[in-house]
């Protein structure tokens, strides 16, 4: 009779992770109680490596990520619509903050995430609803949808008809700037049909929707005068893609 072979302990070559009891066979008992601290150790080491690419270098995080509310916004947004649509808000949207931004890079190329946010069924809305229905939608759209993007510390470019432009300075921290990017946009989903929708509903408007688009990577910034109050562009092969994934 052959010489029974000692017992091996299992292994799961695709998902090790889930096979820790599997491991602790054929270990001693101290071992195992050890596992939970090691993988306490690797939990660390895993946050450490993290932090340093959110900082851009292998010291402590010098710019934090900013935590928003989504509640907030949507609490924010209903009582912003409705003293609009019972004619005791108005909307005040300006571009300024943008501009200033753009203002110390004219000339210049600069790596930005760029963000395209258009409304659904606009051209069909300009068809079949009375101009003061559209007009209101049009602008509580553009501003709700801007307040979220300054929440996420993004810039909002410009509205073009019934999409807003915006971008995320990337000079410092791509990671970061993407990561902000996409968090704004699941806002934005969240305030649409959590925010605006309900409210609109109850008057008789058409749900709205919302696509999202976004690239990122180096774009030219262009004046298009000699006076600081000239308008100031963004120019790139990033603003045509995320205009085509929109």
């Amino acid at each position: 009779m052959a010489p029974s072979q000692p017992e091996m302990p299992q292994s799961c070559l695709i998902y090790p992770c889930l096979n820790v009891t599997a491991g602790y066979k054929g270990k001693g008992l101290t071992e195992a109680e050890n596992e939970p601290e090691k993988e306490q150790e690797k939990d660390k080491t895993r946050k450490a490596l993290f932090n340093m690419m959110m900082s851009g270098g292998g010291g402590p995080r010098a710019e934090e990520s900013k935590a928003v509310d989504s509640e907030t916004l949507v609490s924010q947004t209903q009582d912003r619509l409705w003293k609009a649509l019972k004619r005791r808000y108005q909307y005040d949207v300006s571009l300024e903050r943008g501009q200033k931004y753009l203002l110390n890079h004219v000339s210049s190329k600069i790596p930005l995430v760029i963000m395209y946010a258009d409304l659904v069924g606009s051209t069909n809305m300009s068809m079949t609803l009375p101009a003061d229905k559209l007009t209101t939608i049009i602008r509580a759209f553009t501003y709700e949808m801007s307040q979220v993007i300054y929440s996420h510390e993004g810039y909002v470019l410009k509205y073009v008809g019934d999409a807003v432009i915006a971008f995320f300075p990337a000079s410092y921290n791509k990671l970061l700037a993407c990561d902000r990017a996409v968090q704004c946009a699941k806002s934005m989903l969240t305030v649409v049909k959590n925010g605006l929708n309900p409210i609109l509903n109850q008057y008789d408007y058409p749900e709205l929707n919302v696509k999202l688009g976004m690239d990122e990577g180096e774009n030219v910034i262009v004046q298009y005068g000699h006076d600081r109050s000239s308008l100031i562009d963004i120019l790139g092969y990033c603003m045509n893609i995320a205009a085509k994934i929109t």
